[in-house]
């Protein structure tokens, strides 16, 4: 492992995975609230018991997405989603959010103005309060423009609590909609190309409507949204955590041509790009064309099955080509797109 930290340590990736491990995980002994899933976990939202039959679940997350406004959003958009989302998948209903901004000095009050009405905007359509916060400035050049941190609350039911390590043999995955909406579109932003040219636009929106309605029909055993490393690490995350191989199939993930044109100019795998308004989740296999058929009639008209739980096994992932070949994903190794989210 590298002596200093890089861009890739916070990719999402397989060099996340090292520094949380060696450097976080390896000097924290006090990891979690009694029976709860805590830091060993590294599950989406942390868990803690509550008297009776109810959860509380907490969540946090920085953002530091460059450029801070980009179609379909802004850093405070990202933000109040991103920490909805993490609850969401969870099967907790998110309740309450504080949130830390530190901004560079010189930074614009109509910028600041903007990315809080976009905060609220989600905050007050989604229900969940934002119920305080900080607010802080640094001397200029000592941060980019803005950061925004969140923490986020919510309650879910013990025979509700979605987790990684759920995954069974048989089971079917589907994801709600096209992937890597967001990753291409600030990589092409990045790249000062035009996201408009290439019909881009960041799928950034709150879950939670759709992880409510498929707990309603029932058998969803793990879900996760596909931020940081795209569907290749959420995928990663549940094969290993569940002990079980997956296989997906090239042809049924659904990806727009906008983003398919991006990953060609680029070489990037559109399984590493970032979505934040997707989940992927893995069902019971009686239950995934009911969930679907529900998925489509609540407007995710792309939502897919893309492959199964095939058997116990290392936790690795397999894609089955349109060709036929048959290759392992991995999580990106290096810092794909960098300051996605």
């Amino acid at each position: 492992m590298s002596s200093i930290i890089t861009l890739a340590h916070g990719s999402g990736g397989i060099k996340t995975g090292e520094l949380i491990n060696k450097v976080i995980r390896s000097i924290i002994s006090f990891k979690k609230v009694s029976s709860g899933v805590g830091l060993d976990d590294l599950d989406d939202s942390a868990i803690i018991p509550l008297n009776g039959e109810m959860l509380l679940a907490l969540t946090i997350d920085s953002y530091t997405v460059k450029p801070i406004f980009f179609p379909g959003g802004d850093i405070g958009k990202l933000a109040i989603t991103g920490t909805i989302n993490d609850l969401a998948v969870m099967g907790a209903l998110p309740i309450a959010i504080v949130d830390s901004i530190v901004v560079e000095e010189g930074f614009s009050i109509d910028n600041l103005r903007r990315i809080v009405q976009s905060m609220n905007e989600v905050s007050v359509k989604e229900g969940v309060a934002i119920v305080g916060g900080d607010f802080k400035v640094m001397p200029k050049g000592n941060v980019d423009e803005i950061v925004i941190t969140t923490a986020g609350i919510g309650l879910v039911r013990k025979n509700e609590l979605v987790l990684d390590s759920g995954a069974k043999v048989g089971d079917k995955v589907i994801v709600t909609g096209t992937i890597g909406e967001h990753g291409a579109t600030i990589l092409a932003m990045q790249l000062e190309l035009e996201a408009t040219d290439f019909n881009l636009l960041s799928d950034c929106s709150p879950i939670t409507k759709v992880i409510r309605e498929v707990l309603s029909i029932g058998g969803l055993h793990a879900a996760k949204d596909p931020t940081r490393g795209g569907l290749a690490t959420a995928l990663n995350d549940i094969a290993k955590k569940s002990q079980v191989n997956i296989v997906i199939r090239e042809r049924d993930i659904p990806i727009s041509r906008g983003v398919r044109a991006i990953c060609e100019l680029t070489g990037i795998d559109p399984l590493h790009l970032a979505c934040e308004g997707r989940a992927v989740m893995v069902v019971d296999g009686e239950v995934a064309e009911t969930i679907i058929n529900k998925l489509r009639n609540i407007g995710c008209s792309d939502a897919s099955i893309i492959g199964e739980v095939t058997e116990e096994g290392e936790g690795l992932v397999f894609l089955k080509s349109v060709v036929g070949g048959t290759r392992i994903i991995d999580p990106p190794r290096g810092e794909v797109v960098p300051r996605i989210c």
